[in-house]
């Protein structure tokens, strides 16, 4: 499966059911008004709708927390943005316009990684890099890891995940497999989508199970 059809896109309200729980101030009009100062640069569709991909989740992410703990300018978290996560131009597979190509070092410091740390990862096959470089999904386990780190959470531990992420792949290619023997025209575009919207029901089931178990261990 190519790497666009594996890619979904997020409505700015599943942006915000992300990012509520550590930005509780974050709104629909602050994400316009950032991208109105050219800070992110969702994708949009032919009627004009935004559509953001993780890596725009984590440019927010970055920009919020450094507002909210470092109290920096918007005109400082540009330039950080523009120095550590470049933002380059994929012309591929209808892949999206704005994607992350980020060397080891870049990808340590967007990170907050340490280097023995990301060898784990990378050991673990957690990360990968293409072309020699980290894409957005490499920068998105990476924040994710640091930011598990300080719970004991180590990258052998995330190994189960990455098991169970693998499993639910397995599924959705099952799922599409049909489709990509087809020969019609427009069969992989059919593909894509509905891969699409198999990962993203996927994860919000996934995150209700989840929800749920907790909340049945935890006797809430």
């Amino acid at each position: 499966m190519s790497s666009s059809a594996a890619r979904a896109y997020m409505t700015i309200g599943d942006v915000l059911a992300l990012l509520q729980g550590e930005f509780p101030d974050i709104t629909p009009s602050k994400i316009r008004f950032l991208e109105s100062e050219g800070l992110i640069e969702p994708d949009r569709t032919p009627a004009g709708y935004r559509k953001f991909t993780h890596a725009d989740v984590e440019r927010l992410r970055y920009i919020l927390a450094a507002q909210r703990d470092s109290y920096l300018p918007l005109r400082v978290i540009k330039e950080q943005l523009a120095a550590r996560v470049p933002r380059t131009l994929v012309a591929a597979d209808s892949a999206p316009a704005a994607e992350v190509a980020l060397t080891r070092r870049q990808l340590l410091d967007a990170s907050g990684l340490t280097e023995s740390t990301l060898d784990e990862l990378e050991a673990y096959g957690l990360v990968r890099r293409t072309n020699g470089h980290f894409g957005s999904e490499a920068l998105t386990v990476a924040r994710t890891a640091a930011r598990l780190a300080p719970y004991g959470i180590e990258a052998r531990h995330l190994r189960v995940i990455r098991a169970a992420a693998e499993r639910e792949l397995d599924l959705i290619e099952q799922m599409v497999a049909p489709l990509l023997r087809r020969r019609a025209p427009g069969a992989h575009e059919e593909a894509g989508r509905t891969a699409d919207a198999l990962a993203a029901l996927v994860v919000e089931l996934h995150t209700a199970l989840v929800a749920a178990g907790l909340r049945d261990s935890l006797g809430r």
